[in-house]
């Protein structure tokens, strides 16, 4: 089945282009979300006369990510945590914790976007990736300290 894609998807193409997807991927996911619209002869036709105003906007939305990306490079963010034997953390720090300390500086960001290979456990410094988009990628300090340094 082929689509034309309304936004950039990093495993498929960018917003315009016309896409060849499985059925279900299409008729489950790309078309109720808004994603992509059928590749029918019209709408062929009108995503051509709408080109320039997507490439326009998809260009101002990579210039305000990359805005982003430059004021969170080297954020730092400090996360107490609660502290056991060895310097292990009972539970750990996930993405929703290190996101909600972003937004707490200032920056709107989604949680989705932290990229964590697995959940914090341990004391430490640490460097996160935020993928904004698929090739723009910002780098947070994280510092996870004790709860008792933080009062």
């Amino acid at each position: 089945m082929e689509v034309i894609l309304k936004e950039t998807i990093s495993s498929l193409g960018k917003a315009g282009d016309i896409v060849k997807v499985a059925p279900g991927y299409a008729r489950n996911y790309l078309l109720p979300y808004g994603k992509a619209i059928m590749a029918d002869p019209e709408n062929v036709a009108q995503m051509e006369r709408q080109r320039a105003a997507i490439l326009e906007r998809a260009a101002k939305e990579l210039q305000e990510l990359e805005a982003l990306a430059s004021q969170l490079d080297g954020v730092e963010v400090t996360l107490p945590a609660r502290v056991g034997e060895e310097g292990k953390l009972y539970g750990s720090v996930t993405a929703m914790d290190i996101a909600k300390a972003v937004e707490e500086k200032g920056f709107a960001l989604d949680k989705r976007k932290i990229q964590l290979a697995e959940p914090i456990r341990a004391l430490g410094d640490y460097d996160v990736l935020v993928k904004l988009a698929p090739d723009l990628i910002a780098t947070l300090k994280v510092h996870v300290v004790p709860l008792e340094e933080q009062e």
